[in-house]
């Protein structure tokens, strides 16, 4: 087999692996701060090495994973300042993103956003909260084609999923519901293809998570 496809093979491969690790940060099996050994991690999932290093780069570039030459790999951890840099850079883009997405997005998504909105405030199991408010605001942002916008916030979004459950667990504990309120004014500007009050209601919400934060720095320190 010549080495391109080599390449090819273990780069497919690298994807794979990359999209996996991904899944488990984003779910919390993996902490901030964690530490990724690589052939621990290459035995579970039954590859060699050179996959593995090729995932961990991949998902260094997305900002989920910190390299340190000739020592290791470690889960990205976010100080308070660069949580509350890249929710202010949220409150900026995704309402910007959610606004070009109004005009066009199916009644059907619409429809399903409504039915999130109601799962969400009916469940008090903060890991199924988070996978439902990610469903609910990904597939407002997904109906039109962008060069850079959408990629921007999507990854913005996994940068700071640990943090926004965290919050989310803050709300809980709190017994706040503005956050469900936020939802359904949301699908509401979004059935009257309100651009404008969609994008004021994002807009809130972010920056409501992210006064919460600051408001427990603690959070950082774990």
């Amino acid at each position: 087999m010549s080495m391109m496809n080599n390449m090819i093979i273990h780069g497919a491969t690298g994807a794979r692996i990359a999209a996996t690790l991904r899944e488990a940060i984003l779910l919390g099996e993996y902490a901030p701060g964690e530490r990724i050994r690589q052939g621990q991690l290459a035995d579970q999932l039954g590859a060699s090495r050179l996959p593995v290093r090729e995932a961990l780069r991949m998902l260094e570039a997305e900002g989920l994973v910190t390299i340190v030459a000739n020592t290791g790999a470690w889960v990205s951890k976010l100080t308070a300042s660069d949580c509350e840099e890249m929710y202010r850079m949220r409150e900026c883009l995704e309402p910007l993103l959610l606004g070009l997405n109004v005009p066009v997005l199916p009644e059907s998504v619409i429809d399903g956003m409504c039915a999130l909105a109601d799962a969400m405030e009916s469940t008090s199991d903060v890991e199924r909260f988070l996978l439902l408010d990610r469903e609910f605001h990904h597939s407002s942002l997904q109906a039109v084609q962008t060069t850079v916008l959408a990629e921007t916030v999507f990854r913005l979004w996994n940068r700071t999923q640990h943090y926004r459950r965290a919050a989310t667990r803050l709300f809980y504990r709190e017994g706040d519901g503005a956050v469900h309120h936020d939802h359904h004014l949301l699908v509401t500007a979004l059935r009257r293809r309100d651009a404008e009050e969609a994008e004021q209601v994002l807009r809130r919400h972010i920056r409501r998570s992210r006064l919460e934060l600051v408001r427990h720095p603690e959070v950082f320190d774990a």
